[in-house]
């Protein structure tokens, strides 16, 4: 019988096609540029004429920089995310199916850099590679972005690798596995088709988990001034209205619910998916 999902699941998957929609197709939609100046409007409440969640003391309108902010915190965390699984995943598999000095390698590799916080080290990274000799000349957006990828695709390779290669030392033991080495099969093409179609939905489970610690990475960055500079996106936008909260709240309070209904949707899907990759495995 198939298991039917619960509404807060429902809800999960909606919000995420909301901001996947806003994130691919928002520079379609009737909403000013995020960056135009509302200079009469200037800290409107929410609900104003043509600004549905107001204006902060910038004269930036919060609902332009929402949807405009979806496409790239969305585009740092999947890209991240992406990038850093596959890597991970292939350092993970490879090390657990073969073993020995190699896998020794790439294990202490992903714990000196699990030793280190997330946060710490995503910041050690942008603050190296993403300043000027000149502290006068400002760093291009590009090679800010650029560097917040790279970042924290440092960060996941680790996590992701660490549960790509559990589950191939779970998976290598099973029957099937071994009654395929036993014909003579090679192990790439083991690797292949038993190995990899059973770690990976155990990778996607907590690749969802990953993209909301990827979008709290970027969020926390740029508060902490080293993110995505002119509140281009949601953690940009936060870091904008940090100063507004006495005097105009609304400016910090919606790039919040945005992002921590975004994370909070990721999550709850990653642990639905591994719930039911618990049940499976139950089975077998």
């Amino acid at each position: 019988m198939r298991r039917k999902h619960t509404i807060p699941t429902y809800l999960a998957f909606g919000w995420l096609a909301v901001s996947a929609f806003l994130a691919v197709f928002g520079s379609f939609l009737p909403v000013d540029s995020y960056q135009t100046i509302h200079g009469d409007f200037i800290d409107s409440p929410p609900f104003t004429s043509g600004h549905w969640f107001g204006v902060d003391s910038n004269g930036y309108d919060i609902f332009s920089g929402i949807v405009n902010g979806a496409r790239l915190s969305i585009f740092v965390a999947l890209v991240s995310v992406g990038i850093g699984g596959l890597i991970g995943s292939v350092l993970g598999i490879t090390a657990a199916y073969y073993r020995g000095k190699f896998d020794t390698v790439v294990s202490t590799g992903f714990n000196v850099v699990l030793s280190v916080p997330n946060l710490v080290l995503a910041l050690a990274l942008v603050a190296v590679l993403a300043t000027n000799v000149d502290i006068n000349e400002a760093v291009p957006t590009w090679r800010r972005l650029t560097t917040l990828v790279i970042s924290l695709t440092v960060v996941i390779i680790p996590i992701l690798g660490r549960i790509a290669r559990a589950a191939t030392l779970a998976w290598s033991g099973r029957e099937f596995v071994v009654a395929a080495r036993s014909m003579g099969m090679r192990d790439r093409h083991i690797i292949v088709r038993h190995i990899v179609p059973n770690v990976l939905p155990a990778l996607i489970a907590v690749g969802f988990l990953a993209v909301g610690v990827v979008i709290i990475a970027e969020a926390s960055l740029s508060l902490l001034g080293v993110g995505i500079p002119d509140g281009a996106s949601w953690g940009g936008m936060i870091a904008r209205g940090r100063n507004d909260l006495e005097y105009n709240p609304h400016a910090l309070y919606f790039p919040i619910i945005v992002l921590a209904l975004t994370v909070i949707s990721t999550n709850h899907i990653g642990d639905v998916l591994r719930g039911g990759l618990d049940r499976r495995e139950g089975r077998l």
